[in-house]
């Protein structure tokens, strides 16, 4: 029952924010690669969030290429977090150390995404030692 509650608010979501972007994406792909955060920042998921997660959070950071692009990003994330009850801001904010991504503002329902997101062009994506540039 939860995950179909989980689903039909997703759909909700999506109709709802969707006109909102005007980018190469939209917000619906964003929620898309992001939903496997959902039961980790809800407390349900452990002390690690799931590698579909965090796999997630790499696709959407290679998504924002420019500047607009990480400005829709930013306001997509803030939009769903607060679409779901239960978020733990705390691991939303660790959620880019767990998954091995640094970012260089923090993520958060008060971040400015007209302001930080421009400093996102050089995304380091640390993994297996090896650090590259996006």
């Amino acid at each position: 029952m939860a995950s179909l509650k989980l689903v039909c608010g997703l759909v909700l979501f999506m109709l709802v924010v969707e006109p909102m972007a005007t980018t190469a994406f939209s917000c619906g792909d964003v929620v898309s690669q992001t939903v496997g955060c959902i039961g980790y920042l809800q407390n349900r998921g452990g002390n690690r969030p799931p590698s579909g997660c965090c796999n997630g959070i790499r696709n959407v950071i290679r998504l924002a290429r420019t500047t607009r692009d990480r400005q829709t990003v930013c306001r997509c994330l803030q939009t769903a977090a607060r679409a779901f009850s239960g978020i733990n801001y705390r691991l939303v904010g660790g959620l880019p150390a767990k998954c091995g991504v640094r970012i260089p503002f923090k993520i958060s329902p008060s971040t400015n995404c007209n302001r930080y997101p421009v400093h996102l062009i050089t995304v380091s994506i640390v993994r297996d030692r090896t650090r590259m540039k996006y």
